[in-house]
């Protein structure tokens, strides 16, 4: 694990600070070369280093988090989860409802185009590595179901490792962006624990199908879980 030098960094002139930092914070990551697992200058370090205060710096690691392009440990650091240059684009998301239930069905049909084609393209490209992958969060999703009866934060990491299966990092880095929604209905799921619980059985046909190479069912069987969690969430907020 390396911990850069700052010199790559120098004070930015006054305009749109947030955007500006992160665009140099960017361009130093890319010109130090640094890897996933490396730690980013601390906080401090990058005021000082680009003139700028405190709240904006946070405002642009918060915002690498959500990207998914950082980590921040408790008491260690800032940590690069992936590689990252001046020249990236960032797309962020915007869902503005205040209804549960709406922001739910919004991030839901976004989630059914990219998770069908996230799902085929597994299907078409996934490694053994990732098949084996996919395979665990499954079990552990199934164990949690099993026992509890619910397995919110399983299923969406089953999800997510089906995501990374691709080899397009645009697939995670999107639903990274919408999971925000779902993982505060996942606290309290309408007061209803059993919610998609029709769905379980689909998971295991999914990996079934993504590990035969088959991505017409792979596809059929993301669009049957999704398809009862929409009905779910419409019958549970009537």
């Amino acid at each position: 694990m390396r911990v850069p030098m700052t010199g790559g960094l120098s004070p930015l002139p006054s305009s749109d600070r947030t955007a500006d930092v992160m665009r140099a914070i960017a361009g130093f990551i890319g010109k130090a070369q640094l890897k996933a697992g490396d730690r980013l200058p601390t906080e401090r370090q990058m005021m000082e280093s680009l003139s700028v205060g405190r709240s904006t710096v946070r405002e642009v690691i918060r915002k690498l988090q959500a990207l998914g392009v950082v980590e921040s440990r408790k008491g260690s650091g800032t940590y690069l989860l992936r590689a990252l240059s001046a020249q990236a684009i960032h797309m962020p998301l915007v869902i503005d409802t205040p209804l549960l239930r709406d922001r739910l069905l919004q991030t839901l049909d976004v989630r059914r185009g990219l998770e069908l084609e996230a799902s085929a393209l597994a299907a078409l490209r996934a490694t053994p590595d990732d098949l084996a992958e996919i395979e665990t969060k499954l079990i552990e999703m199934e164990r949690v179901h099993l026992d509890k009866g619910t397995a919110g934060r399983e299923d969406l990491a089953f999800h997510l490792a089906i995501y990374d299966a691709t080899h397009n990092p645009m697939f995670r880095q999107l639903l990274e962006q919408i999971r925000e929604a779902f993982e505060s209905f996942f606290e309290k799921p309408f007061d209803r624990p059993d919610f998609a619980r029709r769905s379980f059985p689909f998971h295991r046909e999914l990996f079934d199908a993504i590990r035969t190479r088959n991505t017409v069912v792979a596809r059929q069987k993301t669009l049957a879980i999704l398809e009862i969690v929409e009905e779910d969430i419409k019958d549970m907020s009537q």
